[in-house]
């Protein structure tokens, strides 16, 4: 029992016992690939967050270890990424001067907040909250976000002193320091973007051309960002190009990432608590959705809720060893999936590929221009820009689309924290909107069947004595007084009427307004002469009702099924009338 427990909250201990040596060789070669790729992009996110470069190394070591540990996902590398690099810099810039002592605290008290949040959530197994930040709103959000990054980046390539949080203040100031580009600066800036573009699509099938194995050309591919790296800094040293005004990366610690605290004065905690939560959600979100369509393809299983806490060990991790913020990424994890990741083991090594990279590569990197860093993240980030859920979301929902648009057009025109923040609030909002206004339809038995369809769509055999309400939405708070005015705007003027059926096939949920409700209904139709009955109704809503005393008080029965409720209702001259040919009510 003890074993098992530990196995649930510990998954390293249910991995570990059947790892092998054939694991092991898959493991050590994913991570060699993931730690090629990682080391410029962890130095890039480091920058995008407003932090010192090593910050970004730091924040790759602690955090993948602790999540090979406790989270539940074979394929997930954790570390810094885009996003949540751009909302840490918004959230800690309204608090500290980048550069800064109190600006690096900041961060360290976000990661420390956030890693917390989170840990309670998997506590809690409050995953599920997550659910109410819709896919549409965010892909607008990403999207968004990415359209930001790509143009804070900008600055970097043009060698000038540009700032602001949103896209029309970024623009603004870009447009405003333009006379000031660095000439040498953008040759560098465009040349490490247009070879990044390449290596994306060109790479791998001009080495297939030459003969090399899918392999080789895939880890090749893969380090691309590295050898624009050797090559920018290599130039940048040789030609002295620093002192013609070439901004780059400079000294950079040369050890293991420290052992840091956090501030956990009240004031400062107050000031991130809302910037904590939502990095906490969106991190998740996006965590969970590349761990649950990695593992699917191995016939895997994810725990979203202990995902909540190997990601929440991972933040506070990175918390005490002077990192910032963490989540996992899906470029990195994809690569870690495609390299032949077997086990979160890849991650550990990982780690360790990141430590000697700390203590003994951190030198070579002083003379790399940040340009080509901020060419890194541009070729990242604009990969998650996807305009495409506009047209998909126009066709299919508009208020999907409202969403969409909104999210994208506040997060642009005022930031990523209104942006995400107004996100949940949509996500919310839309979900009540839909469900306060259920599709409910009249329906009758489909000829020679027993089965009941909407009569607006299908030839039908209906009785005029009695009216069958098909409800496609659990009852609650918000759409209980909706039904009652449907019910009542179609029982006015219907003389001939003597039973209402509520067919509750699709009701999985009454809550107590919704039971109110039901109440007032019944006994309105009761005055009116009408009879209310209910068919098909879920066992556990049943077994709520029968603590009420709702099935007392009701005028009519509860039948097992529509076809047995409208039989008897109608003494089998349902199955005599003809189909009705046309419809009664408007369509809902």
């Amino acid at each position: 029992m003890r074993l098992n427990m530990l196995r649930k909250y510990v998954p390293i201990f249910d991995w570990g016992q059947t790892y092998d040596r054939t694991a092991f060789g898959n493991d050590m070669i994913a991570a060699v690939i993931v730690t090629i790729m990682l080391i410029p992009q962890s130095l890039a996110y480091a920058l995008l967050a407003g932090l010192p470069p090593e910050a970004g190394l730091y924040a790759s070591i602690a955090p993948i270890i602790l999540y090979a540990i406790f989270g539940t996902s074979r394929a997930l590398a954790v570390g810094p990424v885009a996003v949540v690099s751009l909302m840490t810099a918004a959230a800690v810039g309204n608090i500290a001067e980048t550069g800064t002592m109190g600006y690096a605290l900041a961060a360290l008290t976000l990661a420390a907040l956030s890693g917390a949040i989170l840990l309670a959530m998997g506590v809690f197994k409050l995953g599920f909250l997550a659910n109410f930040l819709s896919h549409p709103v965010i892909a607008g959000f990403i999207t968004a976000s990415g359209m930001i990054i790509a143009a804070s980046q900008l600055k970097h390539i043009l060698g000038v002193d540009a700032g602001g949080h949103n896209l029309w203040e970024i623009v603004t100031s870009l447009i405003a320091h333009i006379p000031e580009t660095n000439q040498t600066t953008l040759i560098i800036g465009i040349c490490a973007t247009g070879f990044l573009f390449w290596v994306r699509k060109g790479l791998k099938p001009a080495l297939r051309k030459l003969g090399l194995g899918v392999r080789t050309a895939d880890v090749l591919t893969k380090a691309g960002p590295v050898f624009a790296v050797f090559a920018t800094t290599a130039a940048t040293w040789y030609l002295g190009l620093a002192d013609k005004g070439v901004k780059i990366v400079g000294e950079v610690p040369q050890s293991l990432p420290p052992l840091t605290m956090p501030d956990f004065s009240p004031g400062l905690m107050t000031d991130l608590l809302v910037p904590a939560i939502l990095i906490s959600v969106i991190g998740f979100v996006e965590s969970i959705s590349v761990a649950q369509t990695l593992a699917a393809k191995r016939r895997q299983r994810i725990n979203p809720d202990q995902e909540l806490i190997g990601l929440g060990a991972a933040n506070i991790g990175a918390a005490f060893t002077g990192g910032y913020p963490v989540t996992g990424g899906f470029a990195r994890s994809v690569v870690n999936f495609d390299a032949g990741a077997q086990t979160p083991a890849a991650g550990a090594f990982t780690a360790v590929g990141l430590a000697i990279a700390a203590v003994a590569l951190t030198p070579l990197v002083y003379f790399l221009p940040k340009a080509t860093l901020a060419a890194t993240i541009i070729v990242a980030v604009l990969s998650l820009v996807d305009f495409s859920i506009l047209k998909t979301s126009w066709q299919y929902s508009k208020a999907d689309f409202i969403a969409v648009l909104a999210t994208i057009l506040l997060t642009l025109g005022l930031g990523v924290e209104v942006g995400v923040t107004a996100g949940v609030v949509l996500s919310i909002g839309l979900f009540l909107y839909k469900t306060s206004r259920p599709h409910i339809a009249e329906v009758g038995l489909v000829p020679d069947t027993q089965h009941f369809r909407n009569i607006l769509r299908h030839k039908v055999i209906t009785h005029p004595s009695v009216l069958t309400i098909r409800i496609d939405e659990s009852l609650y708070f918000a759409n209980a007084r909706y039904l009652e005015d449907y019910l009542y705007d179609r029982v006015v003027g219907c003389k001939n009427l003597k039973h209402v059926v509520l067919m509750c096939s699709a009701v999985n949920e009454i809550d107590l307004s919704a039971l109110e409700s039901l109440e007032a209904i019944n006994h309105r139709l009761e005055e009116m002469g009408i009879s209310l009955h209910m068919s098909e109704v879920k066992g556990p809503v049943m077994d709520r009702l029968k603590k009420t005393h709702f099935l007392d008080e009701l005028t009519g029965e509860v039948f097992l099924s529509q076809f047995e409720a409208v039989s008897k209702l109608t003494d089998g001259q349902v199955a005599e009338t003809p189909p009705s040919t046309e419809p009664k009510v408007k369509l809902v």
